[in-house]
């Protein structure tokens, strides 16, 4: 009888010892869990950085702000004009933001809208250089990302990607279009008054072409 005992007990130590092990590596895999993981308690700043960013509410945000510093700063036409004519560098580094394509530059114009085309209106404006060729963008579409580069608070770096990055600049040019554009028929333009608030950006000084933060017909 005891002969048939012995084995039992040697099978029952062996499984005793595979419990334990297992108990401890589990022990090692949770602590090493809990090292990895990072507590973020709910609305504060790690845990809004987690959310998914959403291009419509950045832009809803951001553009009136855009939008006041941007009239703040605003020059008027003709005297920029005058500085550019003098020195474009140091015009652009003194009425603009620094970009890597070149300075955005935030204007007021005051003149009449001209001919029309491709979501361009032309604007004559009294004592600018007549080769100087001033074109406001009046929709409905609005190309480049000039408002988002405007104040030089809004960078890459602030972005997951490139993708983030351009979808807040068309977010913003979203923004500025109901703004703007809403009660503007863009074709009744032609011949009237306005003053125009914007900005550009200063490649071709001779070629003007102005995002609007604000249109008043006359």
């Amino acid at each position: 009888m005891s002969a048939q005992t012995a084995p039992t007990a040697s099978a029952s130590g062996k499984g005793s010892l595979k419990i334990i092990l297992g108990a401890a590596a589990a022990f090692v895999v949770v602590g090493a869990i809990a090292l990895d993981t990072k507590v973020v308690r709910i609305g504060s700043e790690s845990d809004i950085r987690q959310q998914a960013f959403s291009p419509e509410t950045f832009g809803a945000e951001q553009f009136p702000k855009i939008k006041a510093d941007i009239e703040k700063r605003a020059t008027a036409a003709i005297d920029l004009a005058a500085a550019i004519a003098a020195d474009k560098k140091a015009a652009g580094e003194k009425y603009g933001v620094a970009t890597s394509t070149g300075p955005v530059i935030a204007v007021t114009l005051t003149g009449t809208f001209g001919a029309r085309k491709s979501n361009t209106s032309e604007m004559k404006i009294d004592g600018m250089p007549p080769e100087t060729v001033v074109r406001v963008q009046t929709g409905p579409a609005v190309n480049g990302t000039d408002l988002r580069d405007a104040t030089g608070t809004i960078e890459f770096g602030q972005f997951t990607n490139q993708i983030q990055y351009q979808d807040a600049g068309s977010a913003i040019n979203s923004e500025m279009k109901k703004a703007v554009f809403a009660g503007l028929d863009p074709d009744q333009l032609e011949g009237k008054t306005a003053t125009v608030v914007g900005v550009f950006k200063l490649i071709n000084p001779k070629n003007w072409l102005v995002t609007p933060v604000k249109v008043d017909v006359k």
